[in-house]
């Protein structure tokens, strides 16, 4: 919970390229834990870090980084989403919040909040704790998947708050915690589409037409490979993102292609799965449709490397000789 969070802080102290790595593996075996995990660090305890004052980050990181506790980050309200300044949400002078926030990852179960509200007429971010006077969070929602992830709404009345950075400077906090996030968001859609990857070969395997397996054929084949180009591609511009924001270096755009290019290639990746699923395809016979086959496999988890563990070895054999 705590990948890239300095190791003084009850961290591992990893870089943050390590962390998107965390988040890659999760999110290829149970997607709404890479999405917990996501918020919980990118967009509650690592701005904590930046923004928070010395005894703010003494009292509320380490818990978050030894996992302890879950934090959440409260920003979209139902007229306030992509335009975030719309924000209804406000603070008195003391600091106490009104307002309600929708869609909150880690809603029903975080201890510590972000959330933003107008202070009085510029959004600032404050700090909330779970049980705080008036906070209240309510409507799980009902999602047809990420079922392990909760999204919630929150109410709050006249909730007391702690002020994250300067008053008025909100909109810089959850901006430049956005840009991050993003990168998060596509490492979790690399592993989404790793997953789909993985069974559709799985399948290329085990399923058989004319007495080979699918995989042997051209069409599966040449499926596969694009499948694995596209994996590669968002993968590759996931990391070169998470090395730029690791070295201090700006990041928003990266971070957005590699968010919008892994999200591609996960639909991709899922829809060529099930498409392959169902798929009747001619045996490769030729010469050319061997060669072509064994290119689409290469670098399919190394089978080229060794055609023993190859699905189709004599395909692979055939294209060699």
């Amino acid at each position: 919970m705590g990948v890239c969070v300095p190791a003084d802080l009850g961290g591992a102290g990893a870089d943050f390229l390590s962390y998107v790595l965390v988040l890659e593996e999760l999110s290829r075996g149970d997607a709404g834990v890479g999405v917990t995990v996501a918020v919980h660090t990118s967009a509650c305890t690592l701005p904590l870090i930046a923004h928070g004052s010395e005894e703010q980050v003494a009292a509320l990181v380490p818990p978050l980084a030894s996992g302890e506790e879950l934090g959440a980050f409260a920003l979209t309200e139902s007229g306030s989403g992509s335009d975030a300044g719309a924000m209804l949400a406000r603070a008195d002078e003391s600091g106490r919040i009104t307002g309600t926030k929708q869609w909150i990852t880690n809603g029903s179960h975080a201890h510590t909040f972000l959330v933003f509200a107008k202070d009085p007429d510029k959004p600032s971010c404050f700090v909330l704790r779970r049980g705080a006077a008036g906070f209240a969070a309510t409507r799980e929602e009902e999602k047809m998947g990420l079922h392990s992830s909760s999204t919630a709404d929150l109410v709050l009345d006249e909730t007391p708050g702690e002020r994250l950075g300067p008053q008025g400077g909100g909109m810089r906090i959850a901006l430049s915690t956005l840009d991050g996030g993003r990168i998060g968001i596509a490492a979790q859609a690399v592993g989404i589409a790793q997953a789909a990857l993985d069974v559709a070969v799985a399948y290329a395997k085990e399923r058989r037409t004319f007495g080979a397996p699918i995989g042997s054929h051209q069409a599966i084949s040449q499926k596969l490979a694009d499948m694995q180009t596209s994996v590669e591609a968002a993968r590759a511009l996931t990391w070169r993102a998470a090395r730029l924001k690791e070295g201090g270096r700006p990041h928003t755009v990266e971070g957005a292609q590699a968010k919008l290019l892994a999200r591609a290639s996960r639909a991709r990746s899922r829809a060529k799965r099930s498409r392959s699923s169902v798929a009747t395809a001619t045996p490769a016979s030729s010469r050319s449709s061997a060669t072509t086959a064994r290119q689409g496999h290469r670098d399919l988890r190394g089978h080229e490397r060794d055609p023993a563990a190859c699905h189709r070895p004599c395909i692979v054999g055939e294209a060699r000789r």
